[in-house]
């Protein structure tokens, strides 16, 4: 099929149930999309039904089409780990062949040590703990001290959190690229993270100036091959961090689900050859790792409206791609990201409907990329390009 653009979006964080190996990551039994419909007694999202979400799994609410109106595919991470840059990674064709190292007892005193010579000043907290959770418990003693907050989760970060009337938030972010250049080697994690917070002692709010500082990715994906092809690359939301900017040619850094799919809608009625890569963070950030099954679903509804009128707008050689990088189990008792097989929904006028099977790796949608732009064949992941 002739494609002229695609709109590719990352629900961040809406996995499909558990990979085989995911009790490995002890995430045996995690079921992101199921969990969240059963608790909520059942999704509404008669978009996402129609492109055959359904037909991927039973999933109350959401149920199997007979003559469903997309393409559909359940999708696993062949990388290890299950975070969001290993995710969007091998999304865009870069497989790791290691995951990034994780910090569940904290960081050792070597890192702290460089961390606070750099700032010159102490921290507080350097251990596992959710966001919410530590603001609750080092808040005040941040705010009288000064002492930045650091904390970890399961996977590969480094957060730094820090009261927006006592650490303005530039200096947040240059605490945050000083942590990054120091966290190399053996220490480098995936993503050092602003976590920027405001409020008094009893009801702290992280603002919505958070930041990633990622590494770079470590080899060529599908976003540069098309950007040196003279196509346009848009990153919507963190996409810029992920990629540390790399393979865009314009990026609009929205920092939630509503103003990142009204950026969709608005590009939608731009005339562009290329793709456009979206990143709807809230899944994740706002009610994955803060267990709101409820918030989850909702935003879910949101989306799955948002998204209908974006397809609704499509041109007849354009192509919408709905997918996830990782789960984030909000009914498990675990706070983290979990390791889970993510959904995969291609929904456009031209687009044979009908199942695209299980598909081993992420990276098979950066390679169908390649076929559809008329690029070169991708060496990692298979296309699937010929039967859409």
């Amino acid at each position: 099929m002739k494609v002229k653009r695609v709109f590719l979006v990352v629900l961040d964080g809406v996995g499909i149930g558990a990979l085989p190996d995911a009790a490995a990551y002890g995430d045996a039994g995690s079921n992101t999309l199921l969990h969240v419909a059963q608790y909520t007694g059942g999704l509404s999202l008669p978009n996402f039904a129609r492109w055959g979400l359904g037909n991927l799994a039973q999933i109350p609410g959401v149920p199997l089409q007979q003559a469903p109106t997309g393409a559909f595919a359940l999708m696993a991470e062949v990388s290890p780990g299950k975070d969001t840059t290993t995710g969007h990674w091998e999304l865009a064709g870069l497989v790791l062949d290691k995951p990034f190292p994780v910090f569940p007892e904290g960081f050792p005193p070597q890192v702290i040590e460089a961390f606070t010579a750099v700032i010159g000043r102490s921290i507080l907290g350097n251990r596992r703990a959710s966001g919410t959770e530590i603001l609750a418990e080092l808040g005040a003693e941040h705010m009288a001290s000064g002492f930045p907050i650091i904390y970890t989760s399961a996977d590969s970060v480094f957060q730094i959190a820090a009261h927006t009337d006592i650490v303005p938030v530039e200096q947040l972010y240059t605490w945050c690229g000083q942590a990054r250049s120091l966290l190399i080697g053996e220490y480098a994690v995936a993503r050092v993270i602003a976590r920027p917070f405001s409020g008094q002692p009893g009801s702290f709010q992280r603002t919505e100036a958070r930041r990633d500082f990622s590494l770079p990715p470590t080899g060529p994906t599908i976003l540069d091959r098309l950007q040196e092809a003279g196509l346009s690359v848009i990153g919507l939301g963190k996409i810029e961090d992920i990629f540390t900017g790399r393979g865009l040619t314009r990026v609009n850094h929205t920092t939630d689900n509503a103003t990142t799919l009204q950026a969709l809608a608005d590009l939608v009625a731009e005339d562009f050859h290329g793709l456009v890569f979206a990143n709807c963070v809230d899944f994740d950030m706002r009610y994955g790792h803060r267990n709101d099954p409820a918030g989850f679903a909702a935003a879910l509804t949101y989306a799955d409206k948002a998204l209908g009128e974006v397809a609704d707008a499509l041109g007849p050689e354009d192509l919408l791609c709905v997918t996830a990088d990782h789960g984030c189990d909000p009914v498990t008792a675990s706070t983290d990201h979990s390791r889970e097989y993510v959904p995969l929904l291609i929904y456009g006028p031209s687009v044979r409907p009908g199942s695209l099977g299980m598909r081993k790796s992420f990276s098979d949608l950066g390679a169908t990329l390649c076929s559809l732009f008329s690029l070169p064949s991708w060496p990692i992941g298979e296309s699937f390009a010929s039967q859409l």
